[in-house]
């Protein structure tokens, strides 16, 4: 009994000692712990943390775009992405807007529902536009020629509200068939609430969508009579002369550059979509985002020439070139020449071994007339059986239906061989 009770005694008397040494134990193995971790932070030699800097330096900058929240490159004829950045995410357009704008009123002006003679009225909204303007008046006409200079080179957005107003009797309805067209491209990240690209809530594209959009406008060629223009002048004769200057300098700066169209507004930062076309190469680039039109220029100059410096076409039929001949009896010129109405090309990295091509023609049932860049078939460019890309055929020159008075004659002529 004695045993148990100095048991306990010396229980009451020790336990304190016996846990504070505990905790203190538990206390040294976290901090060796942590002092294991910035022990390995410090073993590293100097190159070595210099190296692990220069990594995160790298993932920040990758050396091509410098400034902007997002930028992507492709090339013109298959699409193909060669750099991009943030590519899908979603910003502010601003005037790149006006990409969509332009391909709905090239669209009419093909169709023939636009002449290039036209004379449109400023109505009191188009007159009331803020922004980049060419100072239109309530009631003022102009020609399409003009107005259209005034979009592609000035960025006018008075002038595209008159294109809005013509085609679909509003601005609004014009911007509902902005986005039917954007669905029809496929594009997911974008919506429309203006035509002109001023900020407004649920206004927004990526620069993937705007690159594809620039693909499409450039389809309609004569869109670059207007957008090489660098300077101009509207009312000309008049007291009223306007001296346009293209917004995008890089037609001036760089080599082979023919396009596209600027853009800024507050809340979108400086943006462009470019186009250059050298070495049968046509690249568009888009750049969202950047601190000002100096940065975002040289930036654009840089994307371009990785671009260029990293990749090449090789074109296996040129644009134009005659690839086919087919007689069609009752065309004015019996024998008609087939061209490919771009070229039929494949795109390689610079240095790689050249691909070995062939191609298949397939025609469709012909009608006359024919015009110049009237579809007629397809050539089919092939790397041995896979189809690498598709390129529209057309007639070199126009084709005219022959009179009943020259079918008549050939058809004398044809009897006439039989009968020896």
């Amino acid at each position: 009994m004695k045993k148990i009770c100095l048991f306990i005694v010396c229980v009451f008397l020790f336990a304190p000692f016996i846990i504070v040494n505990a905790e203190s134990s538990s206390t040294s193995t976290k901090e060796t712990t942590i002092n294991s971790d910035t022990s390995n932070e410090s073993i590293c030699t100097n190159d070595e943390c210099i190296n692990t800097k220069k990594s995160s330096e790298e993932e920040e900058s990758d050396g091509i775009l410098t400034d902007g929240k997002s930028a992507i490159l492709i090339e013109a004829s298959t699409g193909k992405v060669l750099y991009e950045k943030n590519a899908h995410d979603r910003y502010a357009p601003a005037s790149m807007t006006k990409i969509m704008s332009m391909i709905l009123i090239m669209e009419e002006i093909e169709k023939g529902n636009l002449k290039w003679d036209e004379m449109l009225v400023t109505s009191e909204q188009a007159a009331s536009m803020g922004g980049s303007q060419i100072f239109l008046q309530p009631n003022e006409k102009m020609s399409v020629k003009d107005l259209f200079k005034a979009v592609a080179i000035g960025s006018a957005n008075d002038a595209t509200v008159v294109f809005a107003e013509r085609i679909a009797g509003t601005e609004a309805k014009f911007v509902e068939m902005m986005n039917d067209k954007a669905k029809e491209l496929g594009l997911k990240d974008t919506n429309f609430k203006n035509a002109v690209g001023l900020d407004e809530a649920n206004h927004y594209s990526s620069a993937y969508d705007m690159a594809l959009m620039a693909q499409e406008l450039v389809k309609h060629e004569k869109i670059f009579e207007y957008t090489t223009i660098y300077e101009d002048y509207l009312r000309q004769n008049t007291d009223n002369k306007f001296w346009l200057v293209n917004t995008n300098k890089l037609i001036k700066t760089y080599e082979g550059a023919d396009g596209l169209k600027t853009g800024y507004t507050k809340e979108a930062g400086y943006c462009l979509t470019a186009t250059a076309n050298k070495n049968n190469m046509r690249l568009i680039g888009t750049i969202m985002g950047a601190s000002d039109s100096k940065s975002r220029n040289s930036n654009m100059a840089t994307l371009l020439d990785y671009g260029y410096n990293s990749y090449e076409m090789q074109v296996e039929v040129k644009k134009g070139e005659v690839i086919s001949r087919k007689k069609l009896d009752k065309a004015k010129n019996e024998i008609i020449e087939i061209v490919p109405k771009e070229d039929a090309s494949v795109l390689i990295e610079r240095g790689e071994e050249k691909k070995s091509l062939n191609y298949e023609i397939k025609l469709d049932k012909i009608k006359l007339p024919i015009k110049k860049g009237n579809k007629i078939g397809t050539l089919k460019l092939k790397e041995g059986n896979k189809v690498i890309s598709t390129v529209d055929l057309t007639v070199k020159k126009d084709v005219e239906k022959a009179s009943i008075l020259e079918l008549y004659k050939r058809s004398i002529k044809s009897i006439l061989k039989g009968a020896y």
